[in-house]
């Protein structure tokens, strides 16, 4: 068993992050991560981070717009601290190295983003992740700390107590990619879980083939609330033949939409009178596909982005890499011809409950980046918002964990006296847990209820065992691609930009069966190094968790806000819907509440107001 102060789960910007902060705090810390950290997907960001860096420019007024980005079901007390500490961030950035773009006087660069009334966004290029993630990976070498990369995480060791909120997490369970060799990781302090998102849940997605929802799926099957997943983000600019995305930069540097009349849809159609193709994403996204089922888009399925007129020289110099996407994948020149853009799925706005120093109910258990909602981005997140979070809640997450939290948290987490119950009465019952070895749920079963670290541990390393050995040698007659096959089908035809009751019941339908499909899953490959059939058979029970957390909460929110759009309920409903939808899993089956969205923060009240670009 490996023992260390703080155990980071996951390599990406967040993760190191919380290293790094878990560090500075005197903490003994490692990274697990099924990938080397450099090839997080982190990496893969593009477009900046937003902070309030210019003099004329306040702090106020970027939580402002991230709280009506939110559809006002952000939490202002995380908002405010994320907004007021990502200039620290950023600029610390700069100190350790990070190469942004400049002005001709030298100053860091910042340019529009969509539902932002500044230009606001740093970046380095159209490579701001890429910068980003190399930048803080230097850190943690510098600091020596220990990296287990290509150890894949598969379970939490958390006690047994029948209360989640009870419970202890004591450490992870690990899958040696290189070996085959399943081994217990003990935490004396906490674990942070930095997974990042779960966009394999979909077929047509921006996301790495790595992003399965892993950490949401294990705190949930451990007893921690999902928050508001059915928030889905669906970029509006993603090449159509792979999901590659295509940053908001380009629009940010005047980038503009057409349809098949030729018309600037965004204006021309009155969908963003003021702010046209910088409206935020669910706006856009939204728009574009109205274009297209109304007729008037390319090949029923695109529209196009041209940046032609910005000229060579400004294109090489800050979207280069665009230049290369679009080459590459669609077989266009975007200095000689538009290029064809659709919504695809981008970003999980939900995830793990945390509070803003990024604890969890159960004790010792922290998350933070996109496997967590702490939450600032609500029903739909600004371009931007991404990389500034996981650095500010990344590191307040490692702090926390090694025992020097920033302040005494004002959010709570769990259930607390103002929780709401939701109606139970589904049209479809979720399906049953799917382990392998029946243990998905924690709590104890009547026998003996262990609390001793090593212990639980012990007990965790060899369920985890037995659940791999019996996929490899198991008698089933399924592979795991045709479940995943089938889950992300379904969510991409049903719980997509736009929702209807008829086919989120059907995507609840399918998913149970997939549930009961991943039951007869085995490994045709028995080999135990870079056994990738295994690991992604292990990956498919995650995303059919979060799969289907994201349906349930778009099912029975009854209205439409943010990136959740319903059909039957086109408005926004202050009056029953402010508020968070929670689900969580301590009997084997999905479990739904709601909890008020906190709107009041130390600068005073955000008052919903119409939401209008």
């Amino acid at each position: 068993m490996r023992e260390h102060d703080v155990l980071v789960i996951g390599g990406g910007g967040s993760g190191l992050r919380a290293a790094i902060a878990a560090d500075e705090a005197g903490a003994d810390v490692a990274v697990i991560s099924k990938l080397h950290p450099v090839r997080s997907h982190t990496g893969a960001a593009e477009g900046g981070i937003n902070a309030a860096l210019d003099d004329e420019d306040d702090w106020q007024d970027h939580a402002y717009e991230t709280m009506k980005g939110a559809d006002y079901v952000g939490d202002a007390p995380a908002i405010e601290a994320f907004a007021q500490e990502i200039r620290r961030e950023v600029l610390q950035l700069e100190r350790w190295g990070m190469a942004f773009s400049r002005e001709e006087d030298g100053t860091v660069a910042q340019r529009p983003f969509g539902g932002m009334s500044y230009p606001r966004t740093t970046f380095a290029g159209a490579e701001t992740g890429h910068h980003l993630l190399h930048t803080l990976y230097q850190q943690v070498a510098k600091r020596g700390i220990e990296i287990y990369d290509e150890w894949f995480v598969t379970n939490l060791a958390v006690t047994d107590h029948e209360d989640p909120s009870d419970r202890t997490c004591h450490g992870v369970v690990a899958y040696d990619l290189h070996t085959g060799d399943v081994a217990g990781f003990k935490a004396n302090r906490g674990v942070v879980i930095a997974t990042g998102g779960n966009g394999q849940a979909f077929d047509h997605t921006t996301n790495a083939t790595a992003n399965t929802g892993d950490g949401m799926a294990m705190a949930y099957r451990a007893g921690v609330p999902l928050e508001d997943m059915e928030y889905v983000q669906f970029h509006p600019t993603t090449l159509p033949s792979t999901g590659v995305l295509i940053t908001e930069g380009v629009r940010g540097e005047g980038g503009i939409l057409y349809n098949t009349e030729g018309e600037r849809f965004m204006f021309e159609r009155g969908y963003a009178n003021n702010v046209g193709e910088l409206a935020s994403r669910d706006v856009v996204s939204r728009a574009e596909l109205t274009e297209v089922s109304e007729g008037r888009g390319f090949d029923d399925d695109h529209v196009m982005l041209d940046m032609r007129h910005l000229g060579e020289e400004r294109i090489l110099d800050r979207l280069e890499n665009i230049v290369h996407l679009a080459e590459d994948f669609e077989g266009v020149d975007p200095l000689e011809e538009p290029m064809p853009v659709k919504p695809g799925q981008h970003y999980e706005m939900g995830g793990i409950e945390t509070d803003e120093n990024g604890a969890t109910l159960i004790d010792g258990l922290y998350a933070a980046g996109e496997a967590a909602c702490v939450s600032i981005h609500g029903a739909n997140r600004l371009g931007g918002n991404a990389l500034a979070e996981l650095v500010v809640f990344g590191a307040r997450a490692g702090r926390s964990a090694a025992g020097e939290p920033p302040r005494e948290a004002a959010l709570s987490t769990g259930r607390t006296p103002d929780a709401e119950p939701a109606d139970t009465d589904l049209p479809v019952d979720p399906g049953p847990s799917v382990g392998a070895d029946g243990s998905d749920t924690v709590a104890a079963d009547g026998g003996e209820r262990l609390v001793e670290p090593d212990a639980v541990i012990e007990r965790t390393v060899q369920r985890e065992r037995t659940r791999i050995h019996q996929l490899l040698e198991g008698d089933g007659e399924r592979g795991y691609a045709s479940v995943r096959d089938a889950v992300q089908r379904t969510m991409t035809d049903h719980v997509n930009v736009f929702r209807e009751r008829e086919g989120l019941e059907q995507a609840l339908e399918d998913l149970k069966q997939a549930r009961r499909d991943y039951r007869e899953v085995t490994v045709e490959d028995s080999s135990r190094s870079f056994n990738y059939d295994l690991i992604h058979a292990i990956e498919t029970r995650n995303i059919i968790d979060v799969a289907e957390s994201i349906t349930l909460g778009a099912l029975l929110r009854t209205e439409s806000r943010g990136a959740h759009w319903r059909k039957r309920y086109q408005s926004r409903d202050d009056e029953n819907w402010l508020k968070h939808t929670m689900i969580d899993w301590n009997d084997g089956r999905p479990q739904v509440w709601y909890k008020p969205a906190v709107l009041e923060g130390d600068h005073g009240r955000y008052e919903p107001k119409e939401r209008s670009y």
